[in-house]
């Protein structure tokens, strides 16, 4: 993952103050969270983002077992809001965009493989198969504000975009509460506007794409400084499992019901709007270092920064945004 290498994540909800720039830590959606921000006193802001935060954590926040999405994979009448609304969709145009490669849908492979919140299952090939008779976003719609499932086994897990968009939210908070220089991160997804307290760029340090790399910041490929940007990463470094001497990654295809063998280790990317980078990371991951470029000339208002292994050796290809 990215992380701010300005200062350590605090793992308490804490509010600091440096000049006229002002900091909002503390955790959402099963993880932290980090704002800087200059402009409006702090207290109506902070106040203001904290609850944006627990609204869509309510909604998306696989974490939070009463969450919408929560209610929704458990086939409960529930109605939906305008944030699940927001990334349903946004979810539904990047699965058609990546030819099924992004699918929140998936989420019945990635427990069973061992990677959601159910035990490991012993995996067959006629599991796969079974399981895959129910993902794919073709068998989940909106009808208006209910999610309507062809088969109750459908279930949902937003994490690849959620962070994401929780990201776009509060930047659009701060903008629109008069903020012209802020960084808001969560969960390592990243959206920057102007600069930074010292007046240049944010400095976002990119993790190298080790096992055992377990510390974001600890071992860094390089710093890029961004400003005006989101960002977002993707990488099977951390999460992963070994059994009869194999290496089991947490990216799950949804096509072949397996978990990725490709030499991409990481994928970065930028774009417009963090919600975007997330879902698009995750999908790179999923096509690995050949499906990502053939994506990124389908979509040439993105830009990457992906890691591969090449002879043994960490090699980057670097895409700039148009």
């Amino acid at each position: 993952m990215y992380r701010i290498i300005i200062a350590c994540l605090l793992f308490s909800a804490c509010a600091s103050r440096s000049g006229d720039y002002h900091t909002l830590e503390g955790f959402t959606m099963g993880t932290t969270f980090r704002i800087i921000y200059e402009g409006a006193p702090p207290a109506t802001v902070h106040a203001g983002i904290n609850s944006l935060l627990v609204q869509i954590d309510r909604a998306l926040s696989v974490y939070n077992p009463q969450s919408i999405i929560s209610k929704v994979n458990r086939n409960e009448a529930v109605t939906v809001d305008s944030f699940f609304i927001a990334v349903f969709r946004r979810s539904y145009e990047i699965y058609l965009a990546t030819d099924g490669a992004f699918d929140i849908s998936a989420s019945p492979l990635f427990n069973a493989w061992g990677f959601g919140f159910t035990g490991r299952e012993a995996m067959t090939q006629a599991k796969v198969d079974s399981l895959k008779q129910f993902t794919g976003m073709r068998h989940v719609r909106l009808e208006g504000t209910r999610v309507v499932k062809d088969d109750p086994r459908v279930t949902l897990n937003a994490n690849a975009i959620a962070k994401g968009f929780g990201v776009d939210v509060v930047a659009v908070f701060l903008e629109q509460s008069g903020s012209r220089n802020y960084l808001v991160e969560i969960g390592g997804e990243v959206r920057c506007k102007g600069k930074n307290a010292e007046g240049k760029a944010w400095a976002i340090g990119i993790d190298k794409p080790l096992d055992g790399n377990l510390f974001p910041g600890e071992q860094l490929q390089t710093v890029v400084r961004l400003t005006d940007k989101a960002l977002a990463t993707s990488g099977n470094y951390r999460q992963y499992y070994e059994e009869n001497g194999k290496k089991y990654a947490h990216t799950i295809h949804p096509a072949t019901g397996y978990p990725v063998a490709h030499n991409l280790l990481s994928a970065t990317v930028l774009a417009g709007d963090c919600m975007t980078a997330d879902a698009y990371a995750t999908a790179f991951m999923v096509v690995g270092l050949e499906g990502a470029q053939q994506l990124l000339t389908a979509h040439p208002e993105l830009g990457a920064y992906l890691i591969y292994e090449q002879q043994g050796k960490l090699c980057v290809y670097k895409h700039e945004k148009d």
